[in-house]
């Protein structure tokens, strides 16, 4: 059985469809499509016509969904849809060009899925805990747990790529001045945040790990970091797009998110390690064990 999952993040709403089997997810089809939400205020309305945009994406990936053969298409809304003051207008607007609902997730109800999804990436998923790192447009995500248990301790932080480079970077690329201003802002989030156990393997999920593992390969250490930051700060994001295949709003909010990802490395105390799986594939594997209503 294959289904489908559209997820509405801050920055991009995703779509993958994929059958799941033995706790293992077969994607079929991903695309994604760039829809900024977050910006501005935290819990500001979002504008009308970035609303009537998503409509149009969700209700086209819907469609592309059910002509790649899912038989159901779960459509989930995350802290931009949680925060937004006109959430309930823009849901409503989703069902009337989709024909779907929208189910808003909760911060637990988010960590848990994107755990799941995370840890059915690894080929062998080891026993001892996991530590997961979702860094996205408006928020970002820390769990700890097991593969069997899934997540037993979550954070959810009010600080994501977009949000950050609204406030703080106005150049292309952004100067030392602004980078500094994201580290400042970032360790103030952070704080005194401290998972109760170290983990014994982190994983970094998301679209700004994915893009960075780009530039600074797989294993998201300090030292590939700072590659990456040097060279995200040394030239316009157009022309880092054009060298990397990446998007260049992605390229633009890469800093910020890099920046985050530094941070969550250095709370879960090792280097993450950067998965195809999160949000989308756990959805798609409650959907698949009749976990999701």
């Amino acid at each position: 059985m294959r289904c489908a999952c559209v997820d509405i993040g801050s920055n991009t709403t995703r779509l993958l469809v994929a059958g799941a089997e033995a706790g293992r997810v077969a994607p079929v089809l991903a695309e994604r499509a760039f829809v900024r939400l977050a910006g501005g205020a935290a819990g500001a309305p979002v504008a009308d016509e970035m609303v009537d945009l998503l409509a149009r994406v969700v209700a086209r990936q819907a469609a592309l969904a059910r002509r790649h053969g899912a038989q159901t298409v779960h459509v989930v809304g995350t802290a931009a849809l949680r925060e937004a003051a006109n959430r309930a207008a823009l849901v409503a607007a989703v069902r009337e060009a989709a024909g779907v609902e929208v189910r808003v997730l909760a911060e637990e109800e988010e960590a848990r899925l994107t755990f799941a999804g995370a840890v059915a990436a690894l080929a062998a998923p080891p026993d001892g805990p996991v530590g997961v790192v979702d860094v996205g447009g408006g928020s970002s995500e820390l769990m700890v747990g097991t593969a069997a248990a899934g997540p037993s301790w979550t954070c959810s932080l009010p600080v994501g790529s977009g949000l950050l480079h609204e406030r703080y970077v106005r150049s292309d690329p952004p100067g030392p001045d602004e980078l500094e201003a994201l580290r400042t802002a970032v360790a103030e989030a952070f704080g005194a945040v401290r998972p109760p156990v170290k983990p014994s393997l982190a994983l970094a999920v998301g679209g700004s790990a994915t893009s960075l593992a780009r530039l600074a390969g797989g294993e998201l250490d300090a030292a590939g970091l700072e590659r990456a930051l040097a060279a995200l700060s040394s030239e316009p994001a157009a022309r880092v797009a054009g060298r990397t295949g990446l998007h260049p709003e992605r390229v633009r909010l890469l800093p910020a998110g890099l920046v985050l990802l530094g941070a969550a490395a250095d709370t879960l105390g090792m280097p993450l390690q950067v998965v195809a799986g999160g949000l989308r594939e756990g959805v798609v594997l409650h959907a698949a064990g009749g976990a999701w209503p």
